[in-house]
């Protein structure tokens, strides 16, 4: 029996052993063929392999303002989730400690109750998603707030918290110069981040770097991914935008346009001497948003100028020497037929100068001094303007920036009727950001001086090139006429019969400019009833430091002076206010009876109380009543000044729009009224 047992425990063994033998033989031969026979064919793949690379994405350059707050960068956003179906998940943990974690979400997001935070999670995990999502865009440091909260300070198997990262370009100032500084999008083919318009779009070669290289490298048991070209960073790019200058341009912008109830307006600031657009702000109605929104760039699109034209067309006849004097006198009156189209003036005389044909605005006057030399060649005055580079690239740096259309004029009856049409601001387009590079020029005694919107390249903090200053044309003009020019757009506003002399005119700071109307062509290709409204011009009068385009369309202001004049007039008296523009705005210099009148200010904070008392030398002070506590709700900011208000608004993510300035009076929430994340409050400022 038990011989037996052996050799059946030996057959068993022969059998294992033999199968291995042949399992052993199988992979020797196939060694011996990979190693020997396709030694060749396997040693070309591997090669492929190992020579193939990978791109590495560099990391986008920021783009700043002129002094050195950021304006867009790249920054790391978390993304908190919770996976109900996570292994460890503690059921009785998440049960015990759901009142105190609503408690802490409510705190952290006010505009949902601890209920309504109670009845989402509980939904939510009822569900049972894998990836709920409870906040998005947080940074690190709210990241960790939350997982500090009751249960998600548990471990990730048991809480189910878990973060995604993600870069994402952010834009710390919010809306302030959004469609001017652009945006970026993922590129189809390469999938890398590149700019899709703005300043991202224009200079996004620099911005975006050189991308790095990763060679594929064998280790002992892996291929790995190597660096061997590390990535190069993007240039940062330091921009002529100043933040001050910026908001006051936009909320002023912003407050007419809600006043009028226009479409969009535009502005565009810009310092004389070098060209260096200070702000800039495209604003329209969007009704989703029931609010204005940055919307198109119109600042650098082309529209029939009106009346903005006029002092351009008379620096050409002063130039061309058609006018040698701005106080001789023409021939004008209230109708002029002129290749059998009659032209008309609202506002006649019958003889004006050119300086009263730029102070009244007057479409026979100006026509008649443009037609006098080129109304045998309509086409020279085009011709004319190209010489002056008014054609030339910008290369301004906004993207999406556009030429003037100047059609090419015949030289029959037809191109007589457009030339005179073109010389008071119609049968053209013209971008508002060229119109007021000329006016710039006139303010800086002829110097054509070219708008940019780039001051600096650099990379990790040391400058690699500065842009400098340059011209289009040295002179656009002679400075004898560019003067010339001055004391005529100097009459618009001071003038007695001036165009913009009721809302232009100023106690504090002295303006000059011209105003212009033009009728918006419908979809039918004719005229209709809306209008766009320009002022352009520059300040002070006396040694200008900045020149200001602002262009409205529509709206309950039948003026350009009232809408768009007035935009420009309130921008400066701010600039004024805050010692912009080279004065002494000293409230205690200026205000000998500061002891004797009552004086109103308004601050919830009592140490700036304490500053501006003692600052301004006020006695005799009168405050706005404190704003109501409500604990609940909408808070009230009735009383409070506008920086206050908005930033305790914004906190609770309510979107605020102004109205006015000063303090506020009245806001359309009642205070202590419910609301929601994402609401609007219109604040009427006195």
């Amino acid at each position: 029996m038990k011989q037996t047992n052996k050799k059946h425990i030996l057959l068993r063994y022969y059998f294992i052993v033999g199968i291995m033998l042949i399992f052993s033989i199988f992979i020797v031969y196939d060694v011996f063929k990979t190693t020997v026979v396709y030694r060749s064919a396997w040693n070309q793949k591997a090669a492929e392999i190992l020579a193939d690379t990978t791109l590495i994405e560099p990391e986008r350059g920021m783009i700043l303002a002129d002094d050195g707050s950021v304006l867009a960068a790249n920054l790391r956003f978390f993304t908190a989730r919770i996976d109900w179906k996570t292994s460890g998940f503690d059921e009785k943990a998440f049960n015990d400690s759901l009142p105190a974690l609503c408690d802490s979400l409510h705190s952290f997001q006010p505009a949902k109750s601890a209920d309504q935070w109670r009845n989402e999670l509980l939904a939510a995990k009822a569900k049972g998603k894998r990836a709920y999502r409870l906040f998005s865009r947080l940074s690190h440091s709210e990241y960790q707030r939350i997982h500090s909260f009751p249960f998600l300070n548990m471990n990730k198997n048991k809480s189910g918290l878990y973060a995604e990262l993600k870069m994402a370009r952010c834009k710390p100032y919010g809306k302030m110069a959004s469609r001017s500084i652009g945006n970026t999008g993922e590129d189809e083919k390469s999938k890398s981040i590149h700019g899709r318009s703005g300043l991202e779009m224009a200079l996004d070669t620099p911005l975006y770097g050189i991308p790095g290289q990763a060679k594929r490298i064998q280790l002992t048991n892996s291929i790995v991914d190597w660096e061997s070209v590390p990535a190069v960073k993007g240039y940062d790019i330091t921009t002529t935008i100043n933040i001050q200058l910026q908001d006051i341009v936009e909320n002023e912008l912003y407050s007419m346009l809600a006043e009028s109830e226009a479409k969009w307006g535009t502005a565009v600031l810009m310092e004389v001497a070098t060209g260096e657009i200070k702000a800039i702000s495209n604003l329209e109605w969007n009704d989703e948003a029931n609010d204005y929104v940055e919307g198109r760039n119109n600042a650098v699109l082309g529209y029939e100028p009106g009346s903005v034209m006029k002092p351009i067309s008379m620096l050409v006849a002063l130039e061309d020497g058609i006018v040698k004097s701005i106080d001789e006198r023409w021939e004008t009156g209230a109708v002029w037929n002129y290749c059998n189209r009659p032209i008309k003036d609202p506002h006649s005389s019958p003889t004006l100068s050119p300086k009263e044909i730029i102070e009244r605005s007057s479409n026979i006057g100006m026509s008649k001094i443009i037609a006098k030399k080129y109304g045998d060649n309509p086409d020279g005055f085009r011709k004319r303007l190209a010489e002056l580079g008014f054609f030339d690239d910008f290369h301004s740096g906004i993207g999406g920036e556009t030429l003037p259309v100047f059609g090419k004029l015949e030289n029959n009856n037809g191109g007589r009727v457009a030339l005179t049409r073109m010389a008071f601001g119609y049968s053209t387009m013209i971008p508002p950001l060229r119109t007021l590079a000329v006016y710039n020029a006139i303010a800086n005694d002829g110097k054509f001086v070219r708008p940019h919107l780039v001051k600096k390249f650099s990379r990790e903090g040391e400058p690699d090139s500065i842009v400098p200053v340059s011209y289009i044309r040295k002179q656009i003009c002679s400075p004898e006429n560019a003067d010339k020019l001055r004391q005529c757009l100097h009459e618009v506003v001071w003038g007695s019969r001036g165009t913009a002399r009721k809302w232009v005119q100023s106690d504090l700071v002295e303006i000059a400019g011209k105003t212009g109307t033009a009728y918006t062509i419908g979809e039918d290709g004719h005229y209709g009833s809306q209008k766009r409204y320009a002022f352009c011009g520059f300040f002070p009068y006396s040694h200008p430091k900045y020149s200001c385009m602002v262009l409205i369309r529509g709206g309950g202001i039948a003026s350009a002076g009232a809408s768009s004049g007035t935009v420009l007039k309130r921008i400066a008296e701010r600039m004024y206010a805050r010692g912009l523009l080279g004065d002494e705005a000293d409230y205690k210099a200026n205000n000998e009876n500061a002891q004797k009148v009552p004086q109103l200010f308004a601050t919830i904070n009592p140490e700036r109380n304490s500053n501006l008392r003692k600052g301004l030398g006020l006695g005799n002070v009168k405050v706005y009543a404190k704003p109501k506590n409500t604990g609940k709700g909408v808070p009230g900011v009735v009383g409070l000044n506008v920086r206050d208000a908005v930033a305790k608004l914004e906190r609770l993510g309510i979107n605020v729009r102004l109205n006015g300035n000063g303090c506020v009076v009245q806001q359309s929430l009642a205070a202590g009224s419910p609301y929601h994340r994402g609401d609007h409050i219109l604040l009427t400022l006195r």
